[in-house]
């Protein structure tokens, strides 16, 4: 939970520096690229980043190639720098999705989720996405998955909003009701 709170004070730190240079999508752009860098277990960049092991200037110089290789301008570059100098470059992960959410916020995008029993063409799944973007008011961006558990339908989610229009839980409900009559 500290890490969120803490990545999210550092998320709005640079979204707000972002919004005065007008460079909000290129820093979300920077910082995720960075993230994803992260996650590469092979690359070991984030042991080299993080292990105290490792003198302080060398971590420097880690992040310094990491933040030219990736564009960073100086403010990014300062920014990075300043995460290893705090020893907090641990929660760039968590920084760089907290600035993706703020930068959906403004642009008003939602994510979202389609779950069903079979895989859906383009053509139905640009339906959904229409209907959900009228329902919510917003772009929405849907991931799709794949469970034969729900028999039929789709369940839908974006954000709060959950949609379940799948034959399990009407199956689910009419069994209930049977229960509540007897």
């Amino acid at each position: 939970m500290k890490q969120i709170i803490l990545a999210k004070r550092y998320a709005k730190a640079i979204f707000s520096l972002g919004k005065e240079q007008g460079k909000v999508d290129a820093y979300a752009k920077t910082l995720n690229a960075i993230a994803g860098l992260f996650e590469d277990q092979k690359l070991g960049l984030e042991d080299a980043l993080v292990n105290p092991m490792y003198p302080l200037e060398a971590r420097h110089k880690v992040m310094a190639n990491v933040a030219k290789s990736a564009k960073a301008d100086k403010i990014m570059t300062t920014f990075l720098d300043l995460l290893v100098e705090k020893k907090r470059v641990d929660v760039l992960p968590e920084i760089a999705f907290a600035v993706q959410e703020m930068v959906d916020l403004e642009d008003n995008v939602s994510h979202g989720s389609v779950v069903s029993a079979v895989k859906l063409d383009k053509k139905l799944l640009g339906k959904i996405q229409a209907t959900l973007e009228k329902i919510t008011g917003n772009k929405v961006i849907l991931e799709t998955q794949v469970d034969p558990s729900i028999i039929g339908g789709i369940v839908a989610k974006v954000g709060d909003l959950v949609l379940d229009g799948s034959i399990r839980t009407q199956l689910n409900g009419l069994k209930e009701s049977i229960k509540g009559r007897e």
